[in-house]
């Protein structure tokens, strides 16, 4: 099945990159979890959603600059070992990894949820178990039928959206569906527009963020993009419209349609709110969209999990076996411990039904965040290096340098923080903690020392590196970073 000599294949296109990024944003965290940011901040959601659309806008154009400049697999887990280091780029690649496994098992949480709406009685794990079967196969076929398959079912999700709209805009209006109390006036009707305050704005964020987390992919498909100076910027350019559009847009229809206090976390607000003004077709429409845009969100995920692990695996910052490729060029491997944590998934869902999802989500949005502080980092750290020339020469520059990456990493940090003021999210900010303390060690214990013995074995190196004397020829920096290693002089 596997094969060492097979490399990643350039057959992603400029709709495919657009659709899979859209996958993996447009999921669990709008069609599900907006229920617990509206909670949280009331109409005011509105207002997270575009602060933090902002901000996620000009880290995915920081991530452009640098995978227009230098495409390759595993995108800014090798920024990060390139610009900042080794141990930024290692616990950046895994971490990511963490993010994409903790996106999956809130996305699976949230599918088994939509299915109760047609059958409560049957168990959740049922169809978890089921799910991902489902998504374990489509994830090994070739990258452009991969492509092909998440177009699909992203567009699927985008059609459904713009339905949706058009829908609640004309019960709104002219009150189809029997529902007299629809009307923007809800918006400000209920406690005003921030009935929870600033600080039910504020906390919002740690929900709002998650639902976010996905949009980083488009750096990771630079790799097997056709042509990424023309497919990456195109991606990231039609994000702001996107914000807009499928998030506040769909949410201010969403609580002009009933009272954003009644709106609940037992199933898709969506679904909730046709339900339960008698527009019954609508609602089982929806649920259908819900779960298609659970298993499209699922797909993309796993899809770049497997291209980060891939990724790190080149650089020797992971088991060489994740390198294996399927004769169409898909590293199997990786889709094989993408699918095992899943299978926790699916028991999670039976041991904790009722408290897993916001766990998880919590912990997706710590992983989330650390690595978006990282891809700004990386950008930071790599303009600093450069000439006036090379940065004239740049052909996707971020804007707004270096203040808007400066307070959007200053945003970043305070969203990390806002997961210690809420007891369903601080357990976040714990298992954040000790995951970077262990990788730490893991780098430390396992990846250096492996480093320095092929560096000893090395009989042609270039630099000495943490003190080691060599003799002949050395080796450059950069190979130095690919081992794991630091570099005594930078250059």
């Amino acid at each position: 099945m596997s094969t060492d000599t097979t490399s990643l294949q350039r057959g992603l296109k400029s709709r495919h990159i657009r659709f899979i990024a859209l996958g993996s944003a447009i999921g669990t965290g709008l069609f599900y979890g907006s229920s617990e940011s509206i909670k949280a901040a009331g109409p005011a959601v509105l207002l997270a959603y575009l602060i933090g659309g902002a901000a996620v806008f000009l880290v995915l154009r920081s991530l452009g600059e640098m995978a227009v400049s230098r495409p390759c697999a595993g995108s800014f887990g090798e920024y990060a070992t390139k610009y900042l280091g080794p141990l930024p780029g290692f616990l950046t690649g895994w971490t990511y990894a963490l993010e994409m496994v903790f996106v999956c098992l809130a996305d699976i949480t949230a599918l088994g949820v939509y299915m109760s709406f047609w059958l409560p009685d049957v168990p959740r794990w049922i169809w978890l178990l089921a799910a991902v079967g489902i998504i374990g196969a489509m994830n090994l076929f070739s990258v452009k039928v991969f492509g092909e398959l998440e177009f699909w079912l992203s567009f699927a999700k985008v059609v459904a959206i713009i339905a949706m709209i058009l829908a609640g805009l004309a019960i709104i209006v002219f009150g189809f569906g029997g529902n007299g109390g629809a009307g923007i006036s809800n918006l400000w009707s209920n406690g005003g527009f921030m009935p929870n305050g600033v600080q039910g704005l504020v906390l919002s964020f740690a929900v709002v963020m998650f639902a976010f987390g996905g949009t980083e992919i488009i750096g990771v498909t630079a790799g097997e993009a056709q042509n990424p100076e023309k497919t990456i910027p195109s991606a990231v350019n039609s994000i702001p419209i996107r914000i807009v559009l499928f998030y506040v847009l769909t949410l201010a229809v969403l609580m002009s349609l009933n009272p954003w206090e009644h709106i609940g976390a037992k199933g898709s607000p969506f679904v909730e709110i046709f339900a339960g003004i008698g527009v019954a077709s609508a609602a089982t429409v929806l649920n259908v969209v819900v779960i298609i845009a659970a298993l499209s969100a699922i797909n993309s995920n796993i899809f770049a999990a497997g291209r980060i692990m891939y990724g790190m695996a080149e650089r020797n910052q992971a088991p060489s076996v994740m390198r294996r490729l399927s004769r169409n060029g898909v590293p199997w491997m990786t889709v094989v411990i993408m699918i095992g944590a899943l299978l926790f998934g699916v028991l999670l869902n039976y041991l904790m039904p009722e408290r897993v999802f916001l766990v998880i989500a919590s912990i997706a949005t710590f992983a989330t965040v650390w690595v978006w502080l990282m891809i700004l980092l990386s950008q930071v750290s790599a303009r600093r290096k450069m000439s006036a020339q090379e940065v004239a020469a740049l052909k996707y520059p971020a804007p707004f340098w270096p203040y808007g990456q400066i307070i959007t990493i200053a945003f970043m940090v305070c969203v990390v923080v806002l997961l210690a003021f809420s007891d369903s999210t601080r357990i976040a900010l714990m298992v954040g903690g000790v995951w970077l303390a262990l990788m730490t060690c893991v780098y430390y214990l396992w990846l250096r020392p492996r480093a320095r013995r092929a560096a000893a074995a090395d009989t042609a190196p270039q630099v000495s590196y943490e003190n080691e004397s060599t003799e002949g020829q050395e080796p450059s920096d950069e190979d130095g970073a690919r081992a794991g290693l630091e570099p005594v002089h930078q250059r």
